[in-house]
């Protein structure tokens, strides 16, 4: 095509845009508007109308009964909650929690996802193993572990008589308690950590290594400059998905210790669900679910700026 015939196509395209032009706005601008409004529709709905009513909630007394009814106390939930022990231990169990899963599971996956990587019999089958306890449910999950756990009955417990003579009390032993919940999540939800942190390892160019072993680097080395940097994006998605995950646990101590034993794993949510349901006091579980809002919105922050660093730079 000549110079010209170029030129003239190009001109062409411009009046052919110019027609689809609406005014100022671009016709395909306006089509991904109108193809936006179901998505945006829903999230006014489900999200940011229930973030503001929350909002609204916290700073009253609400009676969900008669909602007209409910009293203006501004922020007395909210000082209430701060001079409030059983919060405080609510958030110090969630910590724990959190403490307790989320290293673990990040460590524990991304070994997973590097040694599948490798060259190895049955990647296909370990994948679908490490994957299948998370299509699961908590409910199912919590039941399963319940039976596995039984002090009297489960196959834990019965193995652990054969070769050691113990009895552990998994569920209702202060000690032991919060642990067990911890397995049970981190055996649950491994498996997406497990293929999101692949998916990451096996976006890394092989020539890179190639390029190391040239140097003579070794395998810690490897690990180090390539596999690190290079996962960072994937690791901090993994770290921070699961600090926000944790910190909301609910349904291991609601089905598996009903916050038991004497509250040592009552977590915040949990905490949240009793003042609600159970206490009536809807502006109270608000204002703490705001302030479960800001611890999340302030480690999720952390957590980018202290493993994210200068990712992008």
């Amino acid at each position: 095509m000549s110079i010209r015939d170029q030129i003239s196509s190009y001109r062409r395209g411009e009046d052919e845009r110019r027609r689809q032009t609406i005014g100022t706005v671009n016709r395909e601008t306006i089509e991904g508007y109108l193809w936006s409004i179901p998505y945006l529709a829903a999230f006014v709905v489900f999200l940011l109308w229930p973030l503001v009513k929350g909002l609204y909630m916290s700073f009253h007394d609400w009676n969900p009964l008669f909602p007209s009814e409910s009293t203006w106390i501004g922020l007395e939930n909210y000082i209430q909650i701060v001079n409030d022990p059983f919060f405080w231990s609510a958030l110090w169990n969630t910590i724990y929690f959190v403490a307790l899963t989320v290293p673990t599971m990040v460590v524990l996956s991304l070994g997973l996802a590097l040694g599948v990587n490798r060259n190895v019999a049955g990647k296909k089958v370990l994948r679908t193993i490490f994957f299948s306890p998370y299509v699961l449910t908590i409910a199912v999950v919590a039941i399963v572990w319940l039976e596995l756990l039984s002090v009297d009955f489960g196959p834990i417990n019965y193995y652990l008589g054969i070769l050691l003579g113990i009895s552990p009390q998994w569920l209702t032993s202060r000690l032991l308690a919060m642990p067990s919940l911890a397995v049970t999540t981190i055996w649950w939800l491994l498996g997406f950590n497990f293929i999101i942190l692949l998916a990451g390892r096996q976006s890394i160019p092989e020539r890179l290594y190639e390029a190391a072993r040239l140097d003579g680097a070794g395998t810690w080395r490897a690990f180090r400059d390539i596999t690190l940097p290079q996962m960072r994006n994937s690791i901090l998605f993994v770290v921070i998905i699961q600090f926000i995950l944790q910190f909301q646990v609910f349904g291991q101590p609601y089905i598996m210790t009903g916050g038991g034993p004497a509250q040592s794993t009552r977590t915040i949510v949990y905490y949240l669900y009793q003042s609600a349901f159970n206490q009536q006091a809807y502006g109270y579980a608000a204002a703490i679910g705001y302030i479960l809002f800001a611890i999340l919105v302030g480690i999720s922050l952390i957590n980018y700026f202290v493993i994210g660093g200068d990712a992008d730079e």
